[in-house]
């Protein structure tokens, strides 16, 4: 693009975290990292990504305008969702150029203050540059100066908490921007092996699974489906969920189980008491068993400490006493307010909330026992073949491939 002096370019910075503290393997999730921004921006057009120091640069090809303010928002919005940026900015690059800086300078500001209304700023600059004639109290203090000259009624220093901050930086070439959108932080998706998540519609599943991504797992999901107990918009509810989670975790395959003959059986033979718990017990080592062909190392699920009666200390351990893998509850111990917190900032919450019951809230205990012993699920179980109902859920698993929603 060309201004009144000089050329410029509208393009995307976007800041590293963790990822610069690793030491000899940054390269792999800088690589990573990458790899899942071109997955992500893939239907927006074609673009140029450079990495440099804790910076990525991104720039819209030939055939794709971040000038597009349409465009340039969608962009932004899913950067910021991707685990392993720290924050996004649209900027304008330059020539490092003082003329040229002062002019792009003043046609930056007069875009901000069309709508006439007084505002406050001030600039911070940083000079990598250092042949750049002006230092960066002095590059600050002129650009400073330059405004408060052009927009005398509508622009006012004030150093702390301004309406605008203006970053100047000063490299082989010069980037000025105003705009910081916090980004989802984190580790990129891939860097840490894959995981299985059991979804139920619940509010407390998808954050377990949010959370896990963000440490850079790639995320199965399992849903156990009991049609017509539950009912068809229940599992529309959880394809909406974790197509939710996918604007953060990438594609999700969701393995939806035929759960309704197993629960009949489980509801017909199980003592009363101890339903809750066998139920999640059969579900364990289903996953396991799914976990096994797809490459999952871990299970997830989002119990929390003494939420629920099948979530005492005796009832978790006897849950996992059928795994054969690691089982990870990254909500164990948060309160549920803190979890409803989450949902909301990732958007799940109002998905979650919908009354379309799962077979967790359908079939479950009136009375459940809350300190269960080894030898009271050893009893519960003996009535049933689990040989032969894991065969029989593993000839009724559908997988669904799970994009990330859109225009949200």
């Amino acid at each position: 693009m060309t201004g009144e002096k000089g050329n410029f370019e509208r393009l995307i910075l976007v800041r590293l975290g963790e990822i610069t503290l690793k030491g000899l393997n940054r390269g792999r999730f800088v690589a990573r990292l990458i790899s899942n921004m071109r997955w992500r921006l893939s239907d927006l057009g074609e673009f140029t990504i450079e990495q440099s120091h804790s910076r990525i640069w991104l720039r819209g090809k030939e055939n794709t305008n971040l000038s597009d303010d349409a465009l340039l928002c969608e962009v932004i919005d899913r950067l910021s969702r991707i685990f392993g940026i720290v924050s996004v900015s649209p900027a304008i690059e330059l020539e490092a150029d003082w003329e040229v800086l002062q002019a792009v300078v003043s046609g930056y500001a007069k875009g901000l203050l069309e709508d006439g209304e007084a505002r406050t700023f001030k600039f911070e600059t940083r000079r990598v540059n250092k042949d750049f004639p002006l230092d960066s109290y002095e590059t600050s203090s002129a650009l400073g100066a330059l405004l408060l000259e052009q927009y005398p009624h509508q622009l006012t220093v004030k150093m702390l908490d301004p309406d605008f901050i203006f970053f100047v930086e000063i490299r082989d070439k010069i980037y000025l921007y105003h705009d910081i959108t916090e980004g989802a932080k984190g580790l990129p998706v891939g860097m840490s092996g894959r995981g299985m998540l059991l979804l139920s519609g619940g509010i407390d599943s998808p954050v377990a699974g949010y959370m896990m991504a963000s440490r850079g797992m790639i995320l199965d999901a399992i849903y156990f489906h009991t049609f017509p107990y539950t009912s068809p918009q229940a599992l529309s509810k959880v394809e909406e969920l974790a197509a939710l989670l996918g604007r953060y975790a990438g594609r999700i395959n969701l393995y939806v189980v035929d759960f309704t003959d197993i629960q009949l059986e489980l509801n017909k033979y199980c003592p009363e008491d101890m339903l809750t718990v066998i139920m999640r017990r059969v579900m364990t080592r289903i996953a396991c068993q799914l976990a096994v062909e797809t490459g999952a190392k871990a299970l997830i699920n989002g119990e929390s400490l003494g939420q629920v009666a099948s979530q005492t200390l005796e009832a978790i351990v006897l849950t996992d006493a059928v795994a054969d893998r690691p089982v990870f509850r990254p909500l164990i111990g948060m309160d549920k307010n803190d979890t409803i917190a989450i949902a909301r900032k990732i958007g799940t919450f109002e998905t979650s909330i919908l009354p379309y019951d799962d077979c967790c809230t359908v079939f479950v205990s009136k009375h459940p026992k809350t300190h269960p012993l080894p030898q009271d699920a050893v009893f519960a179980e003996k009535e049933f073949d689990m040989d032969a109902i894991l065969k029989s859920a593993g000839s009724k698993i559908e997988k669904r491939e799970i994009l990330p929603k859109k225009g949200v």
